[in-house]
């Protein structure tokens, strides 16, 4: 057991770099796992900063100054948050308040309906089922309305961590953009000098992950806006919300757009019921569901890191069972890191002692 123990220890452990670059895993993870509510605020201004580097870097390519570039680019962040949150949440807002007052009327209408299933198709459901059926959702709204006033009652210290959020991250977001350079000197302090394994590491994972989080906010905002698009011009009602839904959707693979489709498809039986308007709306969804899978994400994603379905499903799991919405968002970028340090892991064949 222990010669077992020694050779792999011998194998992936004797280079140096491997134990350091380990080590510097593993102090990661931890920081993120634990001080990870914390440092929320510094996660979150890093992430739009390297979301944003590109700008900057695209802009500096046309001989724009660097300083100009970076207050250009964060103006244009600090409108585009303007934006958000003087016109985008108010709407949604609207829209959630409205769709949960009608509520009680959209379940009153589907209990009808419900009701005459079992005078149609008698041998496939029963009366029992039916209500069975109808009970379980009027507890899952009565569960909601309870998260509703729970949730109303403790906006106040919520409102409070938004308007740190408010604060806060756009700072640290000028001051990652302004001192990159500089930041990066000082953590490049703290590493050996000879590192080219972990250079190796972090130049594949800056051009996966950057490639990822850039591609993946693109594709968020393109679904986002043209389902509005086509939901506000078929006349559909929270199409807001509903397209928020459908730019979010995109964030989990495979899953992401099955799940969406019961909101959107509910509300428009609710508003239409089974007519030509609801047909259209859904091959129109349908036809911007294909558009994204079968040619935005191909061009959004050509460079990123092909990895199997079951190993992106266990990353989702993973990652979102321990960080929430984040570590779904970031399931994708911490496989493809994974995978790179496995792949860059240097190997040693462990000594074998001639035959005597």
């Amino acid at each position: 057991m222990f010669k077992v123990l020694r050779d792999w220890i011998e194998r992936y452990f004797s280079d140096e770099e491997a134990v350091v670059l380990a080590v510097l895993l593993f102090l990661a993870f931890t920081a993120v796992l634990t001080l990870g509510g914390m440092l929320a605020p510094v996660l979150a201004g890093m992430v739009l900063a390297f979301l944003m580097q590109g700008l900057v870097n695209a802009l500096e390519r046309l001989r724009v100054p660097t300083r100009l570039a970076v207050m250009l680019v964060f103006a244009l962040f600090m409108g585009a948050l303007a934006v958000f949150m003087l016109v985008l949440v108010p709407l949604l807002w609207h829209q959630l308040i409205t769709l949960f007052n009608e509520l009680p009327g959209m379940l009153g209408k589907w209990q009808s309906l419900l009701l005459l299933l079992p005078e149609r198709y008698p041998h496939l459901v029963s009366d029992e089922q039916v209500l069975h059926a109808i009970e379980s959702v009027r507890g899952e709204i009565g569960k909601f309305g309870q998260w509703a006033l729970t949730f109303s009652l403790s906006s106040l210290p919520l409102l409070v961590n938004a308007m740190i959020y408010l604060v806060l991250v756009p700072i640290l977001v000028f001051f990652f953009l302004k001192d990159r350079e500089l930041i990066g000197r000082w953590v490049s302090g703290y590493l050996p000098r000879q590192r080219t394994l972990l250079n190796r590491v972090g130049s594949e994972m800056n051009r996966q992950i950057a490639n990822y989080i850039r591609g993946k906010g693109i594709e968020i905002l393109i679904c986002g806006i043209a389902t509005y698009i086509a939901f506000i011009t078929l006349g559909l009602n929270y199409a807001a919300l509903l397209a928020l839904l459908v730019g979010l959707s995109v964030v989990v693979p495979y899953v992401g757009a099955v799940v969406v489709t019961v909101p959107v498809t509910l509300i428009a039986l609710f508003q239409w019921g089974w007519g030509d308007q609801f047909i259209l709306l859904m091959t129109v969804y349908a036809i911007i569901q294909a558009l994204d899978g079968n040619v935005l994400v191909p061009l959004l994603f050509s460079e990123a890191v092909s990895l199997h379905p079951v190993a992106i499903i266990c990353a989702v799991l993973l990652f979102g069972g321990l960080w929430g919405f984040w570590g779904i968002f970031f399931a994708i970028p911490l496989a493809t890191l994974i995978k790179a340090v496995l792949d860059a892991w240097p190997r040693h064949e462990p000594s074998v002692s001639p035959m005597l």
